[in-house]
């Protein structure tokens, strides 16, 4: 990777980062970011709020997990984050975040069921919720793989989410999905009303909707769709 290519990269890291922030989804100093590069990675780094973070603050991590370049320390959730881009090909971006709603669900260790089809936009019929590990550990990062198993995020009991995408914006994008969707869940919860879910074959059924979603990346004249 060029050393332009590599800032550009560090400064879509921060955007993301802050981003989240400013979503309320990365309260305090919690979450971390992360995009694949080369054979390493490129990873927030620990203790520092994504409203303070510059490009320069991003650290380099080699193949082996050490630090490459960087003054700062990475995320202590780099294990998680290193286990998830070897086992996942498709993973090229990883978002955690601490969002309110879906860690109150991962609080109760609760799975989001398919009581919306938006659910899809993470790869199943549901969400599941990893069993509890503490952070930072390698056992926090194989609950969070079996969780993930065909699914591109996963709650992480007592702790918060994790979400993949094939690009950073995917990564973001879907952990800002399920904030809403465990928001919409948890409203359905507090009135004491249960949910009607979707079974297992209209959710196979959007998921094939889902694979021709959104704008066409090389089509200059991209077909006009209704969001769904």
């Amino acid at each position: 990777m060029s050393g332009s290519d590599a800032y550009s990269l560090r400064s879509a890291i921060c955007a993301g980062a802050q981003a989240l922030h400013t979503a309320g989804l990365t309260p305090g100093r919690s979450g971390n970011v992360s995009a694949r590069a080369g054979s390493g990675l490129l990873i927030t780094p620990s203790g520092l709020s994504g409203a303070a973070m510059r490009p320069e603050d991003i650290v380099a991590i080699d193949a082996h997990g050490r630090v490459r370049t960087g003054e700062q320390r990475p995320s202590t959730e780099l294990p998680l984050h290193r286990a998830i881009y070897a086992a996942r090909r498709d993973a090229g971006a990883i978002v955690h975040t601490h969002s309110p709603g879906a860690t109150a669900l991962a609080c109760a260790r609760r799975a989001i069921p398919a009581f919306h089809y938006m659910i899809a936009v993470a790869g199943g019929h549901d969400i599941r919720c990893a069993d509890y590990a503490t952070f930072g550990t390698d056992a926090l990062a194989d609950h969070a793989l079996r969780a993930l198993e065909d699914r591109k995020a996963a709650l992480l009991a007592n702790h918060g989410v994790v979400a993949i995408g094939t690009e950073l914006e995917d990564a973001v994008r879907i952990a800002v999905e399920v904030e809403n969707l465990a928001h919409q869940y948890l409203l359905l919860l507090a009135a004491g009303l249960e949910p009607v879910l979707l079974d297992d074959a209209e959710m196979a059924c959007i998921r094939v909707q889902f694979a021709d979603y959104g704008p066409a990346r090389h089509s200059p004249q991209p077909p006009d769709r209704e969001d769904p």
